[in-house]
């Protein structure tokens, strides 16, 4: 069955990788980023694999919440109703706490938290009027605990959007709304290009192949990939943070 799936932060990254994914699949797709110019890009090359899915895009910076209220309304408008609405714009940027670099941090927290409210707000308006939708929030497996150095906001921020989503999970128990919280691995982007010699890291295409086939079951929560981050995010959670911290 056709689906409408807005994504946001669709310009590049697990975004882009993730809309490739779904146009393979026949569905029509909600783009939006602050580089338009990506997204033109990724429409023109989407539209000539398969002319008969329909691709909307629009600008959007998530850190003006007027604007995500307005993008995510007019994309409803655009398709008449969306099916599903995946959270994924984000920040890695970080430093440890008292370096300096507030303004980093503070600015990583703005992106992946307060600025993923404003999403989530918006497409939970959209969800409760049409009285049925799946919310898909990108969360990280940093979230499992707190994480050192350069991940400690970053960590946080994911831990927090995972909570929010359960929250809103909860809230709409026995409705049509599903709420999936996803946690990847070690999967390549641009947030993490510069990282090198990562154990289990994965290629962005399958990463966003798996992130999909994950997204598709409408899951409370899945990690991705399920090998080694679920067994790895019981022992995140229970083994000692002395021992968690060697991992960030």
């Amino acid at each position: 069955m056709r689906k409408t799936i807005l994504i946001t932060g669709a310009s590049s990254g697990l975004g882009r990788g993730m809309a490739r994914e779904y146009a393979k699949r026949g569905h029509d797709l909600a783009l939006c980023a602050r580089r338009t110019e990506r997204l033109d890009e990724l429409k023109t090359e989407l539209l000539a694999a398969d002319p008969d899915i329909k691709v909307s895009e629009r600008a959007l910076d998530v850190l003006n919440y007027d604007q995500v209220f307005e993008v995510f309304r007019a994309f409803r408008d655009d398709f008449g109703a969306l099916d599903r609405i995946i959270v994924n714009a984000g920040l890695g940027k970080g430093q440890p706490l008292g370096t300096g670099y507030f303004h980093a941090n503070r600015q990583t927290a703005e992106t992946n938290f307060v600025a993923a409210l404003a999403q989530c707000e918006a497409a939970m308006e959209i969800f409760r009027a049409q009285k049925q939708g799946h919310l898909v929030v990108i969360s990280s497996m940093s979230a499992m605990r707190g994480m050192p150095r350069n991940l400690t906001t970053y960590a946080a921020t994911k831990a927090g959007v995972a909570a929010l989503a359960e929250g809103i999970r909860a809230d709409v128990i026995g409705k049509r709304i599903k709420v999936s919280t996803i946690y990847p691995g070690y999967i390549r982007s641009e947030i993490n290009e510069k990282v090198k010699k990562t154990p289990f890291m994965i290629d962005t295409e399958t990463g966003c192949r798996l992130l999909v086939k994950a997204i598709d079951k409408e899951p409370e929560s899945a990690c991705v990939p399920r090998w080694p981050w679920l067994p790895l995010s019981f022992a995140m959670r229970h083994l000692p943070l002395s021992v968690v911290s060697k991992m960030g």
